[in-house]
């Protein structure tokens, strides 16, 4: 096996700092102790999230932050809080497409270097237990068929995670506490998609 160390930047939102999880349960942590295990050298991942983040504040964020000159891969996960606050579909198309380009561009404008993920439905867990689940899930299939057709038309990975949190939404054990974000347990079915993925390439 290869003893390059690679790196690993994670891009995105609660979902990818694993908001209400420890950190080292959040799937970018998850991601690195999969592949240690297989014997491949990664650092620590470097995450840019933040819990309530939208495409717009880490695009912001990206442009403000000083971060290595590129990645051996680098994921993105974003796009909840637009759907969450009733954000423009049309403004998140063009700030989704910057974040992608962007990703590119941080890791070294290697395409098959950067992953998407899909945007999980938070309309079926038990926090919205109140709230329009219908429109929420048509609201998010939405916002990830602007991911996907970005991430196709660029040729880049893209994982969906949407149907699988959608299988899981009222499983305690999949949830965390506050019954809205995802336990440590969902962030490794996630982590196993990223892992797999860069598994392949080295």
């Amino acid at each position: 096996m290869t003893k390059h160390n690679f790196s690993y930047l994670a891009l995105g939102d609660s979902y990818t700092i694993g908001e209400s999880v420890p950190l080292y349960e959040s799937f970018p942590y998850q991601v690195v102790q999969q592949l240690r295990r297989k014997g491949i050298h990664i650092h620590a991942p470097e995450i840019v999230a933040r819990t309530g983040w939208t495409s717009f504040e880490l695009a912001e964020q990206l442009l403000h932050t000083r971060l290595e000159e590129h990645y051996d891969f680098v994921t993105l996960l974003i796009g909840v809080n637009n759907q969450y606050r009733g954000l423009s579909i049309a403004d998140f198309e063009e700030e989704f497409t910057f974040l992608v380009k962007k990703a590119v561009h941080l890791a070294g404008n290697r395409y098959e270097r950067v992953m998407v993920l899909s945007i999980p439905d938070w309309g079926v867990t038990p926090f919205a237990k109140d709230r329009d689940a219908q429109a929420i899930h048509d609201q998010i299939d939405q916002f990830n068929a602007v991911c996907e057709k970005i991430t196709t038309a660029l040729q880049i990975a893209y994982t969906d995670i949407t149907t699988h949190s959608r299988r899981i939404g009222q499983d305690s054990n999949a949830l965390a506490v506050d019954q809205l974000h995802y336990s440590g347990t969902t962030h490794g079915v996630w982590a196993t998609e990223v892992a797999n993925w860069i598994r392949s390439q080295v």
